[in-house]
């Protein structure tokens, strides 16, 4: 049987793939209850909105409950990582153009 350690040992720098792709995954497959969900209080958010807000909403959430990943500490280091960010931010912006507010 194959542990998590050892599907977490295959890496991008210093992030793990399994994690990476679970979270994506997981958003992708979760989008069509969340997308449901949110046009019930007239905002549209396209599943692929949702799949682009993947990592943004992530580090959002490790901060606010005090989980401090890697990628959230190097998210929040002022003095490099700056591709991270562009690709933070980048991928909040693309995802946040999608969503559109409901008129009756």
């Amino acid at each position: 049987m194959i542990s998590i350690e050892f599907l977490r040992q295959f890496r991008i720098g210093e992030y793990a793939i399994f994690d990476l792709t679970t979270a994506f995954v997981g958003v992708y497959l979760a989008s069509f209850l969340l997308s449901k969900l949110f046009r019930k209080i007239r905002v549209d958010i396209p599943k692929i909105s949702w799949v682009l807000l993947t990592l943004p909403i992530g580090v959002a959430t490790h901060l606010i409950i005090g989980r401090i990943t890697p990628m959230v500490k190097n998210f929040l280091d002022i003095h490099g990582h700056y591709v991270l960010k562009v690709v933070i931010i980048g991928l909040l912006i693309l995802g946040l153009r999608g969503i559109k507010i409901i008129k009756k």
